[in-house]
Protein backbone atom coordinates (compact mmCIF):
# COMPACT_ATOMS: atom_id res chain seq x y z
CA UNK A 1 0.00 0.00 0.00
CA UNK A 2 1.14 3.71 -0.92
CA UNK A 3 0.24 6.52 0.98
CA UNK A 4 -2.06 9.17 -1.59
CA UNK A 5 -0.92 12.57 -1.88
CA UNK A 6 -3.47 14.28 0.19
CA UNK A 7 -2.80 12.33 3.28
CA UNK A 8 -2.52 14.54 5.62
CA UNK A 9 0.63 13.82 8.37
CA UNK A 10 0.58 14.63 11.97
CA UNK A 11 3.48 15.20 14.09
CA UNK A 12 3.43 15.34 17.98
CA UNK A 13 6.75 16.44 20.28
CA UNK A 14 8.65 19.23 18.98
CA UNK A 15 11.47 19.28 21.00
CA UNK A 16 15.61 18.58 20.36
CA UNK A 17 15.55 16.28 18.24
CA UNK A 18 11.61 16.28 16.93
CA UNK A 19 11.76 19.69 15.19
CA UNK A 20 14.30 18.66 12.95
CA UNK A 21 12.42 15.28 12.18
CA UNK A 22 9.23 17.46 11.93
CA UNK A 23 10.85 19.88 9.15
CA UNK A 24 12.08 17.13 7.34
CA UNK A 25 8.57 15.40 6.72
CA UNK A 26 7.86 19.16 5.87
CA UNK A 27 9.99 18.84 3.05
CA UNK A 28 7.78 16.64 1.23
CA UNK A 29 4.55 16.39 -0.37
CA UNK A 30 2.36 16.31 2.17
CA UNK A 31 0.76 18.83 4.61
CA UNK A 32 1.89 18.38 8.35
CA UNK A 33 0.24 19.41 11.16
CA UNK A 34 2.02 19.90 14.12
CA UNK A 35 1.25 19.94 17.97
CA UNK A 36 3.60 20.45 21.32
CA UNK A 37 2.38 21.30 24.76
CA UNK A 38 4.40 24.67 24.50
CA UNK A 39 3.25 26.39 21.10
CA UNK A 40 6.13 28.60 21.60
CA UNK A 41 8.73 25.48 20.80
CA UNK A 42 6.70 25.22 17.81
CA UNK A 43 6.69 29.10 16.36
CA UNK A 44 9.31 28.39 13.47
CA UNK A 45 8.00 25.48 12.62
CA UNK A 46 4.58 27.30 11.87
CA UNK A 47 6.51 30.10 10.29
CA UNK A 48 7.95 27.73 7.67
CA UNK A 49 4.84 25.94 6.94
CA UNK A 50 3.36 23.50 9.57
CA UNK A 51 -0.26 23.78 10.53
CA UNK A 52 -0.73 24.07 14.32
CA UNK A 53 -3.23 22.07 15.80
CA UNK A 54 -4.48 23.14 18.64
CA UNK A 55 -4.89 19.82 21.12
CA UNK A 56 -3.54 16.06 20.48
CA UNK A 57 -7.67 15.11 19.67
CA UNK A 58 -7.66 17.70 16.92
CA UNK A 59 -4.48 16.75 15.42
CA UNK A 60 -5.60 13.10 15.49
CA UNK A 61 -8.98 13.70 13.92
CA UNK A 62 -7.53 15.30 11.14
CA UNK A 63 -4.80 13.43 9.81
CA UNK A 64 -4.30 10.01 8.53
CA UNK A 65 -0.27 8.84 9.77
CA UNK A 66 0.63 10.31 12.86
CA UNK A 67 4.39 10.74 14.41
CA UNK A 68 5.06 10.89 17.89
CA UNK A 69 8.22 11.57 19.75
CA UNK A 70 7.45 12.77 23.19
CA UNK A 71 9.94 12.62 26.74
CA UNK A 72 8.63 9.71 28.65
CA UNK A 73 6.07 6.27 28.96
CA UNK A 74 3.97 8.55 30.78
CA UNK A 75 3.84 10.99 27.88
CA UNK A 76 3.40 8.05 25.56
CA UNK A 77 0.09 6.98 27.58
CA UNK A 78 -1.03 10.89 27.35
CA UNK A 79 -1.13 11.33 24.32
CA UNK A 80 -1.85 7.72 22.96
CA UNK A 81 -4.75 7.20 25.87
CA UNK A 82 -7.88 8.37 27.16
CA UNK A 83 -10.59 10.55 25.19
CA UNK A 84 -8.23 13.22 24.19
CA UNK A 85 -5.77 10.53 22.78
CA UNK A 86 -4.44 9.98 19.03
CA UNK A 87 -6.44 6.54 19.49
CA UNK A 88 -9.75 8.04 20.85
CA UNK A 89 -9.85 10.52 17.63
CA UNK A 90 -8.24 8.93 14.52
CA UNK A 91 -10.06 7.69 12.13
CA UNK A 92 -10.10 3.62 11.26
CA UNK A 93 -7.21 2.96 8.84
CA UNK A 94 -4.97 5.50 10.28
CA UNK A 95 -1.24 4.94 11.28
CA UNK A 96 0.24 5.90 14.31
CA UNK A 97 4.28 5.89 14.95
CA UNK A 98 5.61 6.54 18.10
CA UNK A 99 9.26 7.45 17.62
CA UNK A 100 10.04 7.82 21.38
CA UNK A 101 12.04 5.58 23.61
CA UNK A 102 9.82 4.04 25.69
CA UNK A 103 8.33 0.35 27.37
CA UNK A 104 8.74 -2.50 25.32
CA UNK A 105 5.19 -3.87 26.36
CA UNK A 106 3.62 -0.35 26.41
CA UNK A 107 4.42 -0.32 22.66
CA UNK A 108 3.14 -3.48 22.61
CA UNK A 109 -0.02 -2.56 24.71
CA UNK A 110 -0.45 0.18 21.96
CA UNK A 111 -0.51 -2.15 18.98
CA UNK A 112 -3.10 -3.68 20.88
CA UNK A 113 -5.28 -1.06 21.66
CA UNK A 114 -4.52 0.35 17.77
CA UNK A 115 -5.75 -3.13 16.05
CA UNK A 116 -9.13 -3.05 18.34
CA UNK A 117 -9.68 0.47 16.70
CA UNK A 118 -8.33 -0.83 12.90
CA UNK A 119 -5.47 1.60 13.07
CA UNK A 120 -1.83 0.84 11.80
CA UNK A 121 0.60 1.02 14.78
CA UNK A 122 4.97 0.79 14.84
CA UNK A 123 6.97 1.41 17.25
CA UNK A 124 10.64 3.28 15.96
CA UNK A 125 12.94 4.91 18.43
CA UNK A 126 15.88 6.46 16.88
CA UNK A 127 19.30 7.61 17.69
CA UNK A 128 21.65 9.99 16.26
CA UNK A 129 21.04 12.96 18.49
CA UNK A 130 20.37 16.38 17.74
CA UNK A 131 23.07 15.47 15.02
CA UNK A 132 21.15 12.73 13.50
CA UNK A 133 17.88 14.09 13.27
CA UNK A 134 19.12 17.84 12.11
CA UNK A 135 21.17 15.91 8.97
CA UNK A 136 18.09 13.49 8.49
CA UNK A 137 20.74 10.72 9.41
CA UNK A 138 18.68 8.99 11.98
CA UNK A 139 19.20 4.87 13.25
CA UNK A 140 15.41 4.01 12.99
CA UNK A 141 14.57 1.35 14.44
CA UNK A 142 11.24 -0.83 13.75
CA UNK A 143 8.48 -3.30 15.56
CA UNK A 144 5.06 -3.89 14.34
CA UNK A 145 3.62 -5.81 10.96
CA UNK A 146 6.30 -5.64 7.86
CA UNK A 147 3.56 -4.62 5.55
CA UNK A 148 2.94 -1.62 7.83
CA UNK A 149 6.64 -0.80 8.04
CA UNK A 150 6.82 -1.16 3.82
CA UNK A 151 4.14 1.65 4.14
CA UNK A 152 5.86 3.91 6.10
CA UNK A 153 9.00 3.50 5.06
CA UNK A 154 8.93 6.68 2.03
CA UNK A 155 8.52 8.72 5.39
CA UNK A 156 11.00 7.33 7.57
CA UNK A 157 14.07 7.58 4.86
CA UNK A 158 12.74 11.65 5.12
CA UNK A 159 14.53 11.48 8.70
CA UNK A 160 16.90 8.56 8.86
CA UNK A 161 19.14 6.72 6.51
CA UNK A 162 19.38 3.59 8.38
CA UNK A 163 16.38 2.02 8.96
CA UNK A 164 15.57 -1.54 9.77
CA UNK A 165 12.91 -3.80 10.19
CA UNK A 166 13.19 -5.46 13.93
CA UNK A 167 10.16 -7.55 14.00
CA UNK A 168 6.73 -7.23 15.65
CA UNK A 169 5.09 -4.61 17.72
CA UNK A 170 7.94 -4.33 21.00
CA UNK A 171 10.88 -5.05 18.28
CA UNK A 172 11.83 -1.54 18.13
CA UNK A 173 11.46 -0.60 21.39
CA UNK A 174 13.82 -3.92 22.54
CA UNK A 175 16.35 -3.03 20.11
CA UNK A 176 16.61 1.25 21.17
CA UNK A 177 17.21 -0.97 24.65
CA UNK A 178 20.59 -2.99 23.20
CA UNK A 179 21.49 0.85 21.86
CA UNK A 180 21.48 2.41 24.90
CA UNK A 181 22.87 0.06 26.83
CA UNK A 182 26.10 -0.06 24.28
CA UNK A 183 26.32 3.86 24.52
CA UNK A 184 26.22 3.90 28.47
CA UNK A 185 29.11 1.67 29.38
CA UNK A 186 30.99 3.53 25.30
CA UNK A 187 30.43 7.00 27.41
CA UNK A 188 32.26 6.18 30.06
CA UNK A 189 34.92 4.77 28.21
CA UNK A 190 35.02 7.99 26.17
CA UNK A 191 34.87 10.01 29.29
CA UNK A 192 37.66 8.24 31.16
CA UNK A 193 40.13 8.46 28.46
CA UNK A 194 39.51 12.19 27.98
CA UNK A 195 40.20 12.64 31.30
CA UNK A 196 43.18 10.75 31.61
CA UNK A 197 44.38 12.57 28.30
CA UNK A 198 44.42 15.77 30.07
CA UNK A 199 45.35 13.98 33.88
CA UNK A 200 48.73 13.24 31.66
CA UNK A 201 49.32 16.27 30.31
CA UNK A 202 48.43 15.54 26.93
CA UNK A 203 46.34 17.80 24.53
CA UNK A 204 42.68 15.75 24.41
CA UNK A 205 41.87 17.67 21.17
CA UNK A 206 45.17 15.27 19.48
CA UNK A 207 44.53 12.47 20.89
CA UNK A 208 41.13 11.99 19.96
CA UNK A 209 42.61 12.71 16.70
CA UNK A 210 44.60 9.37 17.01
CA UNK A 211 42.49 7.07 18.62
CA UNK A 212 38.87 8.29 16.87
CA UNK A 213 39.67 6.31 13.74
CA UNK A 214 41.28 3.11 15.17
CA UNK A 215 39.80 0.22 17.12
CA UNK A 216 38.67 2.52 19.91
CA UNK A 217 36.53 4.50 17.98
CA UNK A 218 32.39 5.16 18.03
CA UNK A 219 29.81 7.64 17.13
CA UNK A 220 29.97 9.24 21.17
CA UNK A 221 34.06 9.66 20.91
CA UNK A 222 33.67 11.70 17.56
CA UNK A 223 30.77 13.47 17.93
CA UNK A 224 30.63 14.04 21.17
CA UNK A 225 34.02 13.87 22.54
CA UNK A 226 35.40 17.31 21.11
CA UNK A 227 32.04 19.17 23.15
CA UNK A 228 33.62 17.43 26.33
CA UNK A 229 36.63 18.85 25.76
CA UNK A 230 35.16 22.65 24.73
CA UNK A 231 33.00 22.13 28.00
CA UNK A 232 30.04 22.01 25.57
CA UNK A 233 27.16 20.27 27.57
CA UNK A 234 24.07 21.46 25.39
CA UNK A 235 22.12 19.15 24.92
CA UNK A 236 21.57 17.20 21.87
CA UNK A 237 19.89 14.62 23.90
CA UNK A 238 18.86 15.11 27.88
CA UNK A 239 20.34 13.42 30.42
CA UNK A 240 17.15 13.07 32.03
CA UNK A 241 16.29 11.27 29.25
CA UNK A 242 18.95 8.97 28.89
CA UNK A 243 18.67 7.79 32.79
CA UNK A 244 14.95 7.11 31.66
CA UNK A 245 16.15 4.91 28.95
CA UNK A 246 18.53 3.45 31.37
CA UNK A 247 16.12 2.84 33.68
CA UNK A 248 13.84 0.98 31.17
CA UNK A 249 16.92 -0.77 29.86
CA UNK A 250 17.72 -2.11 33.54
CA UNK A 251 13.51 -2.95 34.11
CA UNK A 252 13.77 -5.48 31.62
CA UNK A 253 17.13 -6.71 31.75
CA UNK A 254 16.34 -7.72 35.22
CA UNK A 255 12.83 -9.47 33.63
CA UNK A 256 14.48 -11.67 31.44
CA UNK A 257 16.62 -12.59 34.25
CA UNK A 258 19.83 -10.99 32.37
CA UNK A 259 22.79 -9.30 34.53
CA UNK A 260 23.85 -5.85 33.37
CA UNK A 261 26.77 -4.37 35.08
CA UNK A 262 28.29 -1.80 32.61
CA UNK A 263 24.38 -0.32 32.18
CA UNK A 264 24.08 -0.32 36.08
CA UNK A 265 27.00 1.13 36.71
CA UNK A 266 26.62 4.23 34.31
CA UNK A 267 23.06 4.72 35.22
CA UNK A 268 24.27 5.11 38.79
CA UNK A 269 27.02 7.90 37.93
CA UNK A 270 24.60 9.73 35.33
CA UNK A 271 22.00 10.38 38.39
CA UNK A 272 24.86 11.43 40.22
CA UNK A 273 25.15 13.73 37.46
CA UNK A 274 21.32 14.70 38.04
CA UNK A 275 21.77 15.08 41.64
CA UNK A 276 24.72 17.91 40.87
CA UNK A 277 21.78 19.91 39.17
CA UNK A 278 23.08 18.00 34.91
CA UNK A 279 19.21 16.67 34.19
CA UNK A 280 19.25 19.16 31.34
CA UNK A 281 22.40 18.89 30.08
CA UNK A 282 23.15 16.97 27.23
CA UNK A 283 24.65 13.52 27.92
CA UNK A 284 27.97 14.60 27.38
CA UNK A 285 28.02 16.14 30.60
CA UNK A 286 28.80 12.25 32.51
CA UNK A 287 32.25 14.30 31.83
CA UNK A 288 31.92 16.62 34.71
CA UNK A 289 31.69 13.54 37.09
CA UNK A 290 35.11 12.40 35.95
CA UNK A 291 36.26 16.38 36.44
CA UNK A 292 35.66 17.53 33.07
CA UNK A 293 35.04 21.37 33.13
Amino acid sequence: MTLAETTKIGFIGTGVMGKSMARHLMKSKYPVHIYSRTKEKAKDLVEEGAIWEESVAALAAGCQVIFTIVGFPSDVEEVYLGEEGILENISSGGYVIDMTTSQPQLAVTLADKAQKKEVFSLDAPVSGGDIGAREGQLSIMVGGEKEVYKTILPLFELMGKNIVYQGPAGSGQHTKMCNQIAIASGMMGVCEALAYAGQSGLDAATVLESIESGAAGSWSLSNLGPRMIKGDFEPGFYVKHFIKDMIIASESAKSMDLDTPGLDLAKSLYEKLAEQGGSDDGTQALFKVYGGK
